[in-house]
């Protein structure tokens, strides 16, 4: 082994130095001298539509169809998403809920895909020329690619590189500390593609704008760091190879910008308003198979480790392959594992079943047995502060542990509930063998269940609102319309020139009536059959006949003198 230059050795007097971490041991040796091998296809491959933070993406694709290899399968839905394309091709079997890769088992909706073998490709992403295109074309390209955050956060990574827009950055650090323990996939990468890694990076920082580009690398990967230093020339930039301590959680984005820059980023906030951007090294390799290949992300590389596996190794996987097809690849379990885990052990996901997918986001496959599993009986707390002392956010995991068991949500949010990093320090450090990062995650969970609950309320009553203020506006709008139209028509009525309306005529006096004139009948009297109103009482009944019998004669008279009868 050629030994390591000076300028990329651990230099305490460059770096800052973080509060708290703890030093577990690393457990590397049994994976890191395995060299990255290829997985074959498995049976079956499950690809589900949620494998980012953000919005699930929305299925493309049918029961029935056929697929070609890096064919987009769900299309983001909203400005954090991420596209999600098939890892092979073949026919879709099925599209719908399959328990995700989450200690929940909750179903997310998944397109399961059976390969047919030929593994052909279909058109391929579009490659712009890196060193002339525009930043906004190369962010757009890592979207279409469905690239994210590979480190374990799984945030798109399309969405930091358009940062610049908003923050003034001058710093991107390529994150290859990888601090947790038994991983070793970034080692090797950077080992045995240090030159596609350093490109991405370049990539990256063309698209961001910035000025200087760090690629921190922990002290217990020496390799890593010879490799990463021979190919530090990459575009226009010169990559700055930094050898920081091994230190848990030194893979913190926060900490490790304290730790390479001394600047502390506030609570809650983001390293861009620091102006530095972190992103994973296998993020960036990512991008130099998207942007110089047209590949979008359908494979990553795994470490496959633990006491538990026949054989560990570091494998590359085709996104959606059932964790027991890999296992099974490195020859399968050599007893029933005490927790079997996507990621790390401190902050790796426990699965209930190996029947679940390797998605974007997974590092790491471990089957740990019962020692390493460390699992002890729970004791009462003896107030030492251990935990106190290792926390990396200076928060107090004993008194935020006593408050949520107290049912007290926005006490412990006032402690710092919602800056814990959920490292899992604490918990390692406690004698007690104490839940605390286990609580916290309950806590965090139970407090966005609240909040989200919260805001459906609000929403709910701001929709209600509008609605009300709706109708009542087309309720005033019709009365408006109703007016006018009365308006109009009074408009038209009016004669010409007639500029205002003449006062009602007087209404005549009426005459006395005459002796010989009939009088009214007399209310309820029925009409007889000419029409005539019959009285009520044998006394008026003879006094109409009367005036009957006159009326007849005068107009018997008219008519014999040839007067015509109205």
């Amino acid at each position: 082994m050629s030994p390591v230059p000076l300028f990329g050795r651990f230099d305490p007097a460059r770096l800052f130095s973080f509060k708290g971490g703890v030093h577990p041991e690393t457990r590397k040796h049994l994976s890191a001298e395995r060299a990255i091998e290829d997985m074959p296809l498995p049976a079956l491959l499950r690809v589900p539509l949620l494998q980012h933070v953000g919005a699930e993406a929305e299925p493309l694709v049918a029961r029935g169809d056929t697929v070609l290899k890096g064919q987009l399968i769900g299309q983001a839905s909203g400005p954090i998403s991420a596209n999600v394309h098939a890892p092979t091709s073949g026919r879709v079997v099925a599209v719908g809920p399959f328990p995700a890769p989450h200690p929940s088992g909750l179903p997310v909706t998944t397109v399961t895909i059976r390969p047919d073998g030929a593994d052909r490709w279909g058109p391929r992403l579009a490659k712009p020329h890196v060193a002339t295109a525009a930043p906004e074309t190369l962010a757009a390209q890592v979207a279409e690619a469905g690239i994210v955050g590979m480190g374990g956060a799984t945030f798109p990574a399309a969405v930091k590189l358009t940062l610049r827009a908003r923050y003034d950055l001058h710093t991107l650090i390529i994150n290859a500390a990888e601090c947790e323990p038994y991983l070793t996939c970034d080692d090797r990468l950077m080992r045995e593609r240090a030159d596609e890694v350093a490109d991405g990076a370049g990539i990256m920082a063309r698209a961001l704008g910035v000025r200087r580009v760090i690629v921190a690398i922990e002290s217990n990967k020496p390799l890593a760091i010879e490799a990463m230093t021979r190919h530090r020339h990459v575009l226009d930039h010169v990559l700055q190879i930094k050898t920081v301590p091994t230190q848990y959680p030194m893979g913190s984005e926060k900490h490790l910008v304290k730790t390479l820059t001394g600047k502390e980023t506030p609570a809650r906030a983001l390293t861009a308003e620091m102006g530095v951007v972190v992103h994973n090294a296998a993020t960036a390799h990512a991008v130099h198979l998207a942007l110089r290949y047209g590949e979008p992300l359908i494979s990553r590389v795994v470490t496959v480790s633990g006491r538990g596996v026949a054989r560990p190794a570091n494998v590359r996987v085709p996104i959606g392959t059932p964790v027991a097809d890999v296992l099974a690849h490195c020859g399968g379990l050599v007893a029933t594992p005490e927790r079997l885990l996507l990621g790390g052990p401190m902050m790796g996901q426990p699965i209930q079943s190996p029947r679940v997918p390797v998605i974007k986001g997974t590092n790491g496959v471990l089957a740990l047995t019962a020692a390493e599993a460390r699992e002890q009986r729970v004791m009462p707390c003896i107030r030492c502060g251990l935990c106190v002392q290792v926390c990396p956010m200076g928060l107090t995991p004993f008194e935020l542990k006593a408050r949520i068991d107290a049912g007290d949500l926005d006490g412990a949010a006032k402690v710092g509930l919602l800056d814990c990093l959920q490292c899992g320090c604490c918990s390692f450090a406690c004698p007690s063998n104490r839940p605390l990062v286990q609580t916290i995650q309950y806590a965090k969970g139970k407090l966005t269940e609240r909040d989200s609950a919260r805001h459906q309320r609000a929403e709910a009553k701001r929709l209600a609102a509008a609605r009300t203020a709706r109708l009542a506006a087309i309720a005033e709008a019709k009365r408006a319309a109703m007016a006018r139209r009365k308006a109009e028509m009074a408009a038209k009525k009016k004669p010409a020139g007639q500029s205002s309306p003449e006062p009602a005529a007087k209404a005549p006096t009426p005459a006395a009536p005459s002796a010989d004139a009939p009088k009214a009948p007399p209310a309820g009297a029925e009409p007889d059959a000419k029409g005539r109103a019959q009285r009520g009482t044998p006394a008026n009944a003879k006094a109409g006949a009367q005036v009957e019998a006159k009326v007849e004669a005068k107009a018997t008279a008219r008519a014999d003198a040839g007067e015509a009868v109205e």
